[in-house]
Parts: C-alpha cells; sequence; structure tokens
C-alpha cells in the first residue's frame, strides 16, 4: 500500500503542471506592459533631468508641463511610475499585480475625467477634451475583474 501511494505522488508533479499567469493576459496588455515599463523608466529619467537645465516635456491623461517638479510635472512622473510597476508586477507575474493594475486603472480613470471636467474650469476657457485614454482603462480594469481569482488561485 506505501509503494502505490509514492508511485502516485512521483506522477502527481507530472500531471499538475504549472500555469503561466502571463497567459491570462490578452495580447493588447502584453504589448501596452512593455511599453509602460520604459514609460516608467523614461519618467525617472525625467525626474533625474529635473535637476538639470534640461526640461523635458510631460504630458499624460490631459496633465501636461515641462517643469519636473511642478505639480502637473509631479502627477505625471508619478502616473509614469505607477504604471511602470504595474506593467512589471503584471509582466513578472506578481502576486500584488491585479490589485496594483486595478488601483492604476482606477487612478486613470478618475484622472481622466479630472482632466477632462476640471481642467478646462481652472485654464483659459473652457475647452473640453474627450480623453481616448478611457477606452483602453476601462477595458482594462474589466478585464482585470475578470482574471482576477484564477490569477490568484495561480500559484
Amino acid at each position: 500500500m506505501k509503494e502505490n501511494n509514492v508511485t502516485e505522488n512521483s506522477f502527481e508533479e507530472f500531471e499538475n503542471i504549472k500555469k503561466r499567469r502571463r497567459k491570462l493576459l490578452p495580447w493588447w496588455i502584453k504589448i501596452f506592459c512593455w511599453i509602460f515599463m520604459l514609460f516608467g523608466l523614461l519618467s525617472l529619467v525625467c525626474l533625474i533631468l529635473g535637476f538639470t537645465n534640461i526640461k523635458p516635456d510631460l504630458a499624460f491623461y490631459g496633465f501636461e508641463t515641462n517643469e519636473p517638479f511642478s505639480l502637473n510635472g509631479l502627477i505625471v512622473i508619478s502616473i509614469g511610475l505607477l504604471k511602470g510597476v504595474t506593467a512589471f508586477a503584471l509582466w513578472f507575474e506578481k502576486d500584488f499585480a491585479i490589485k496594483i493594475g486595478k488601483a492604476d486603472a482606477i487612478i486613470g480613470i478618475i484622472l481622466c475625467i479630472i482632466s477632462m471636467v476640471v481642467l478646462p474650469f481652472i485654464q483659459d476657457g473652457f475647452n473640453m477634451t474627450i480623453r481616448l485614454e478611457l477606452a483602453l482603462l476601462i477595458p482594462f480594469l474589466i478585464k482585470l475583474n475578470k482574471i482576477q481569482k484564477e490569477w490568484e488561485s495561480i500559484i
């Protein structure tokens, strides 16, 4: 009886082929992972350039500036760093990837709405712009919600 149990345990290893979390991600999220990992690195570079006389043009979600240490500059750099960490976590299948991805999507949606509704009133004249980023942020959030349970079940 003990021999049979040993044999059963030996073959269990082959039957339980480890699934890759990355396979749960659609192709478009995989592409954006690489783009945003690069974006995260460039955000660090822009932060370092803030200490020099070089002033990079920064823009994302409707927030624009060429001063890295202004409010808009810090928002754009923070978004870039968050997106970089999120992309890294998703690509390298980290346990916290879905949670940070959902936070990233929600923050992005909120910032897009702020840049569409609030910023036009603060700036000179009313010039409302529809942010196309919402067309990707909302499906991204929905996809992360759909795969969350399976992602967390894969060890």
